[in-house]
């Protein structure tokens, strides 16, 4: 079976990074193209997005937000048997939010297998960033350890709504929704045609930041690896679950998968370091970005593809 060029970028730079290559992207460089993929992404669904009906999307935003804000509440005891109550609120934050170039990995894949899928799902990823923050940060102020991080709600909310992806993601949203097909035109060579090259550096880079956090398998090893692979696949389930709910097609069902199955890296890191910094930021991020992400990549979306279809 060929191997989709975008994933041998990624194996690239974890290849380069494993051999401690000098080999690495100006910072700068790497700034850049996350701006654009956050914007391309929101753009092109809110393209989409604006030949929607509202009627039709509300009541799949509310289930969204449902499922957003329910992955926490089922991992979290989950990860309490092994983790402390900060750490396994800061780990369920990270796994009921969403990883937005999983996502756009996930879109490549259906393009090239061919597969339709419903365009609100880009309103999907912007809408289960937030949830699982927020309910994260509960858990672990129920517990008399977290209360005294002396964070305001009024900051955490900041930092979740306000934080670059968030602005982003919903601007790009806003502007193609309201430019729609013909205002954007002038510009789809940039954020449409070239969004998969882009995604190809990007993940080139990641490759390398992957290669630099799989350190912490030396000292949590089983732990951080049944997290990072254990929990994508048990997740991808509650994602088809609700996809079923809202009656999506294959496509939709492989996507709703994958953004359960995916982690943060991104946004939950910066809200969980503001908002619990007693939590081990190392073990989240350690089974977030050096497990669960290289396994969604190389194995975890065509697998959920296959267990779309076994329900579509």
């Amino acid at each position: 079976m060929q191997i989709d060029p975008v994933v041998l970028f990624f194996l690239l730079g974890l290849a380069a990074g494993w051999a401690k290559s000098d080999l690495k992207l100006p910072s700068a460089l790497y700034e850049t193209l996350s701006v654009f993929l956050l914007l391309a992404i929101g753009i092109k669904g809110g393209l989409i997005l604006a030949k929607q009906p509202v009627l039709t999307i509300l009541p799949q935003a509310v289930l969204v937000l449902l499922m957003g804000a329910l992955i926490p509440l089922l991992i979290y005891p989950l990860l309490r048997l092994r983790l402390s109550q900060v750490d396994s609120a800061s780990m369920a934050a990270h796994y009921g939010s969403v990883s937005v170039v999983t996502y756009a990995v996930g879109v490549a894949f259906l393009a090239r297998q061919g597969i339709d899928y419903e365009s609100q799902t880009t309103l999907f990823l912007v809408l289960l960033e937030m949830p699982a923050l927020m309910v994260g940060v509960v858990l672990a102020r129920i517990g008399a350890g977290a209360s005294k991080s002396g964070h305001g709600w009024s900051k955490l909310l900041h930092e979740v709504f306000l934080g670059k992806s968030m602005v982003l993601l919903i601007g790009g949203l806003l502007i193609g929704a309201l430019a729609g097909s013909d205002g954007i035109k002038p510009l789809d060579k940039l954020y449409v045609d070239l969004f998969k090259p882009v995604l190809t550096l990007f993940l080139l880079e990641m490759g390398l930041v992957v290669a630099g956090k799989l350190g912490i398998l030396r000292k949590h090893g089983l732990l951080v690896l049944g997290i990072g692979i254990g929990l994508p696949l048990i997740l991808s389930w509650v994602g088809i679950a609700f996809g079923l709910l809202m009656g999506l097609s294959l496509g939709g069902l492989t996507l709703m998968a994958i953004l359960a199955a995916s982690a943060s890296y991104i946004a939950a890191p910066a809200a969980m370091r503001m908002a619990l910094p007693e939590a081990n930021p190392a073990l989240s991020l350690g089974a977030a970005l050096g497990m669960t992400f290289p396994f969604n990549i190389l194995i975890g979306v065509p697998t959920y593809l296959q267990f779309a279809r076994l329900v579509a």
